[in-house]
């Protein structure tokens, strides 16, 4: 299993981008720029406190993650997320950004899959192919909310039988819960009256610099995992491949740069399918090391600036690393900053994309009378 040790502060970064700078002061996003009718439905934003002092702020549109508030190693808080100051904001530059995904968490080919000998064809959003469950997935739709508490949130969607060509109505429900050890909590429950595929999680793009204008290759990542998926045009070619020898190798505490500008195939497939950026990347899923729906520790990400560390534990089988290879340097984020080329990271815990056309992987098929549960935990603390 992963070993939690204290990554190096101090890097030489010849020839490499610079050191990060200290957090800048971070925007405090207003309710007002998330209070919508949309649909016919009320949207809002809602604020999570621990006593701590760490603050994260969610809307019911889309279960999007805006803010998120963590200590740096002095006690100085800093927003860790990339997040907008309004819902039309983050629909224009990137609404996926700290959304609930689904029904299926990033890419299916050819928007297609087979179930009982039946062939289900899905909208199709992402070049050729199905992506974070479609044109109107649920990072668009507008959940029923109930604060419960000053700790946790509940969100509720019901996806309608044939939404985005999906079989089956499927209730989720979404539960964040913000503990006082610094652990944002979040619990997925779903059932549907008709065999269904299902893939739930959540896209917050995180900068543990707390300053998008920072690159996140100075992070030091651990991944807990042996083996990660190939891709072809960001499709797995159902290879579970060693990731030993490879620059996809994160089983030890490892800077990004080390690693990310490494001439490798799989990297270069990292790029995006419109306007590639001149430099690929991660956008690849890990098989982690251990069972399928075990709470166990899968990644370790460190910033050395600031000393912030986030823990990510899960019930899911993979960790779908992305680098922010596509951030075009022109999305316009909270109070005006500007979120540039691997300005910020995401760690998706999830089933691999693709994973109802790959028998061999871990089963995405929910059926009637049964119930999907996944929990995923992002612990912050800091290190020295």
């Amino acid at each position: 299993m992963l070993k939690l040790r204290a990554c190096a502060a101090l890097i030489l970064l010849a020839g490499l981008p610079a050191l990060a700078t200290a957090s800048a002061p971070y925007v405090d996003v207003k309710p007002a720029g998330y209070q919508r009718v949309i649909d016919g439905k009320q949207t809002d934003l809602y604020t999570l406190k621990n006593k701590q002092g760490m603050v994260v702020k969610i809307s019911n549109y889309g279960g999007k993650i805006v803010e998120l508030l963590v200590p740096d190693r002095n006690g100085n808080l800093g927003d860790v997320v990339m997040g907008f100051d309004t819902i039309e904001d983050g629909n224009r530059y990137n609404p996926s950004t700290g959304a609930i995904i689904g029904r299926y968490a990033n890419r299916i080919a050819k928007g297609q899959f087979t179930m009982d000998g039946k062939l289900y064809q899905l909208s199709i959003n992402n070049g050729p192919n199905h992506l974070h469950g479609g044109k109107k997935g649920s990072r668009f739709r507008v959940f029923d909310a109930k604060q419960l508490d000053d700790h946790t949130l509940q969100v509720n969607y019901v996806f309608k039988d044939g939404e985005e060509g999906y079989p089956g109505n499927c209730s989720l429900k979404v539960v964040y819960t913000l503990t006082d050890d610094n652990a944002l909590k979040i619990r997925y429950d779903s059932v549907t009256d008709k065999k269904t595929i299902v893939n739930f999680s959540n896209h917050a793009g995180f900068n543990l610099s707390a300053d998008p204008s920072n690159s996140i290759v100075n992070h030091m990542v651990t991944i807990d995992a042996d083996t990660f998926t190939p891709v072809v045009k960001l499709i797995p070619s159902g290879e579970r491949r060693s990731v030993k020898g490879t620059p996809f190798d994160f089983t030890k505490p490892t800077r990004i740069a080390d690693l990310i500008y490494t001439k490798d195939d799989q990297l270069k497939q990292g790029q995006q399918l419109a306007n590639p950026p001149a430099e690929g990347g991660y956008d690849h899923n890990w098989f982690l090391n251990k069972r399928p729906g075990e709470l166990g520790l899968a990644a370790r990400v460190y910033e050395p600036t600031s000393g912030r560390v986030l823990e990510i534990y899960t019930t899911e089988p993979a960790i779908h690393f992305y680098s922010g290879n596509a951030l075009p340097g022109t999305d316009v984020g909270k109070g005006g900053k500007i979120y540039g080329f691997r300005s910020f990271f995401t760690m998706l815990a999830e089933h691999p994309d693709d994973s109802p056309n790959e028998p061999n992987w871990p089963t995405t098929v929910l059926n009637p009378g049964e119930q999907f549960t996944a929990t995923t935990i992002y612990k912050f603390s800091t290190a020295k």
